[in-house]
């Protein structure tokens, strides 16, 4: 493909060259948003490609792929699967999440590289035999290396986690995604993408005082919730855009996967400019010059739907508990708390993450650890601190946060994911004891931290979790309440500062990366047929070309049900590599509408109770098929597919629900299930636990045609009703094959 001067910014890195001189813009003969210029510039065939937001399906070719360590597993195993000798676009793995917070950073990653030795090494040699980049245990959060080596603006970049869009911070579009999606771009297939919304956040006003960036995307999560972003990127623009810095955009972007946002992204400007500079990308941030005016919306371009904030008049907030979106301004969380009976004490407070462990954020929350040490105070709580990568540690070390931190009473953890996505031994609470602690983190549904659902977590910044770690006590408003120093003065913390950047150049620390070797016909990549850590797949079951007659329902879900309740992260994540193994958890956190119990289901060949797993596995082994039903926004949070493979693997057809997360949606249509949708919302009522149902219509399956439900009761009366569906003629044939990879094969 030839190149295309105009927009030379999306290729700096020389990684992919679009098609983007077919000039989308004039065939369209409209003003652009940002993240249209960007996506439309990633077409596989622009001149013919349908462009209609909300409804068509495009095919993109992004510019590179990266993977943590949890997801990289089964991506990897696909990929193996697939037949490919190389990976088509660069590719990284990032070994992040398999880091368990027990002690503190260094024994626990020693810990870690022993337990997950196997892991580890089939990763390694994967990686080398494939041509995928290598990021070691402790070199950091994937999303946090991304945005130091490998974001720019203009670009496109899937990544196996739902916290991708992290990289929207320096423009570009980046878009969480299960790993069939990866092994399709790995492949040089084009990858599928319904077109975006577009929600435009006007940014006006400057932020100051005690209000950060992270308070932006807790407002926006109150308004829009934890669906309103759902099929759109959302693209903040105004001037005041200016008053925050790169890593600050990179964390409003972060957390924008909490209101179902495809991804988010920010208008190039001086901020991402620093930033390139500083991380050693000086030459791209020259060229992101010369091409400014591409890099921001259109003159006149329109949204679907706009968000007004003006950034002078917002107040610091805190959101939760058990929920990203239940927002509330810090002054008013104490209050709130009293009212609805969480409990008031924090017991533990939490620093870092993906969304909040840059420079500056660190650097914020120690200008108030000072203050407090100043004054001889320590914190109430306990405090932990995650270092986003192995370049922000070193750099906090070198200029002395780290030992600020530490001696304010926090314990600096592994350059991981850790307590963020349950990977935390926690002690000083009882399995079922009620508590709160508060953190800096993006995602704080029910028993996701600490495996405890009677554990109340509220998300607000890392400044905010630093006062109240401090006070010790939901209760404390620190822009107008006093602390107490141990000679009973009574004093005011002043408004946190810490620099955008450090003064002098990071440090990188240790050099963990592993380069894929030029020639890597010798590698070996072994998976040992007894492992219980990894296992290698088996293609899925194709259609048998007829109607789904008689399946049970699994189990009803009552209320909220993401990926973390259809399959738990934390222990388990040791058996992301394992299918078998790894299903052990499905749906053994979602709530049974029969019984109002989690992992408690009727086996209606039984009549005996059992936890979801093994009934699901029973049905299986007696050749039943089998139906989930659920409720709105199934499957929102991570990108993980194992909830997706898990129901396929242990003898699932359709999920049935009311409406679903974009990415889960996918992922389940990867693996060959039917996600469908009530036609009617109200028909979810109609399903009883112990019914069968049959999906007909399937001869004459096609895109835009809804599906029929025939509902058996036990009573022997029966009744039809009409399910959507999202289905292209694309995402049809992966159904009859039996999976998208199945598909893939098929076409070699």
């Amino acid at each position: 493909m030839k190149r295309c001067t105009k927009t030379s910014i999306l290729f700096a890195q020389g990684q992919y060259s679009s098609n983007y001189c077919n000039n989308p813009p004039y065939r369209l003969n409209r003003p652009l948003t940002l993240s249209e210029k960007i996506v439309y510039s990633h077409l596989d065939d622009p001149a013919r490609q349908e462009i209609d937001r909300g409804r068509t399906y495009l095919r993109l070719h992004p510019d590179r792929v990266a993977m943590q360590d949890a997801t990289a597993q089964m991506a990897m195993l696909q990929f193996i699967s697939s037949g490919l000798a190389k990976v088509a676009v660069p590719s990284t793995i990032h070994c992040d999440h398999l880091i368990e917070a027990q002690i503190g950073g260094v024994e626990d990653l020693k810990r870690a590289k022993e337990v997950n030795h196997e892991v580890y090494n089939f990763l390694a040699t994967a990686a080398a035999k494939y041509g995928v980049g290598f990021w070691k245990p402790g070199s950091g959060i994937i999303h946090q290396i991304i945005l130091e080596n490998y974001a720019y603006p203009g670009a496109m970049l899937i990544g196996t986690d739902s916290h991708t869009p992290n990289g929207g911070g320096l423009g570009a579009i980046c878009i969480g995604v299960g790993g069939a999606d990866a092994v399709d771009v790995m492949a040089g297939i084009p990858w599928e993408l319904k077109c975006p919304k577009v929600i435009g956040v006007r940014l006006t006003g400057t932020l100051s005082g005690w209000t950060s960036p992270k308070d932006v995307i807790l407002k926006v999560a109150g308004i829009l919730t934890v669906k309103g972003g759902t099929g759109a990127i959302v693209e903040y623009h105004g001037p005041g855009v200016d008053s925050i810095s790169c890593t600050g955009m990179a964390t409003i972007c972060n957390m924008g996967a909490e209101i179902g946002a495809t991804t988010s992204v920010f208008p190039y400007n001086h901020r991402m400019k620093t930033y390139l500079e500083k991380t050693g990308r000086g030459e791209i941030a020259s060229v992101a010059d010369q091409f400014k005016d591409d890099l921001v919306p259109d003159k006149g371009c329109e949204y679907d739907q706009v968000v007004e904030i003006n950034l002078s008049k917002l107040k610091p907030h805190i959101n939760g508990p058990f929920t990203p979106d239940l927002a509330h301004p810090v002054s008013e969380i104490g209050a709130a708390a009293q009212r609805n009976g969480w409990p008031l004490e924090v017991k533990v407070g939490l620093i870092g993450s993906c969304t909040n462990s840059s420079y500056e954020d660190m650097g914020r929350a120690a200008s108030l650890a000072k203050q407090a040490l100043d004054k001889g105070l320590k914190c109430k709580a306990q405090f932990t601190v995650t270092p986003g990568s192995e370049q922000i540690r070193a750099t906090i070390e070198r200029d002395g946060y780290a030992k600020i931190l530490n001696d304010v009473g926090g314990i600096v953890l592994a350059n991981a994911c850790g307590p963020c996505i349950g990977q935390w031994d926690r002690k000083d609470v009882k399995m079922g004891e009620k508590n709160t602690i508060v953190t800096s983190f993006n995602r704080n549904f029910t028993a996701r931290n600490d495996a405890n659902p009677a554990t109340h977590a509220f998300v607000t910044s890392p400044e905010i979790v630093t006062a109240l770690a401090l006070a010790g006590t939901l209760n404390f408003n620190p822009e107008t309440d006093y602390l107490t120093a141990p000679n009973g003065e009574k004093f005011k913390l002043e408004p946190p500062t810490g620099d955008e950047l450090p003064s002098r150049d990071f440090d990188p620390g240790q050099d963990t990366y592993q380069h894929p070797p030029a020639e890597s016909s010798s590698v070996k990549v072994d998976v040992n047929p007894m492992s219980n850590r990894l296992q290698l797949l088996e293609p899925f079951d194709k259609w048998h070309g007829k109607d789904l007659e008689d399946m049970r329902v699994l189990i009803k879900v009552k209320g909220k049900c993401t990926t973390d309740h259809i399959s738990a992260a934390g222990p388990w994540l040791k058996f992301r590599g394992h299918l078998d193994n790894i299903s052990n958890n499905l749906l053994i956190g979602a709530v049974n509408i029969e019984n109002d119990a989690i992992n408690k289901i009727r086996n209606q060949l039984t009549g005996e109770y059992g936890g979801v797993p093994d009934v699901a596995r029973h049905y299986k082994a007696n050749g039943v098929n089998w139906v989930v039903v659920g409720d709105e926004n199934y499957g929102e949070g991570s990108s993980r597919e194992h909830a997706a493979l898990e129901p396929r693997h242990l003898g699932g057809r359709a999920i049935i629900v009311k409406s679903f997360a974009r990415i889960h949606e996918t992922n389940l249509k990867k693996q060959g299930l039917l996600p469908l949708t009530f036609a009617d919302p109200d028909d979810y009522e109609k399903i009883l636990p112990n019914d069968k149902i049959s999906i007909t219509c399937l001869k004459s399956f096609a895109p835009g045609k809804p599906l029929t439900a025939v509902i058996k009761h036990a009573d022997g009366s029966q009744e039809s009703i009409s399910l959507n569906h999202t289905f292209n003629e694309t995402q049809i044939e992966w159904f009859k094959a039996g999976s998208a990879l199945n598909r893939m094969k098929e076409l070699q």
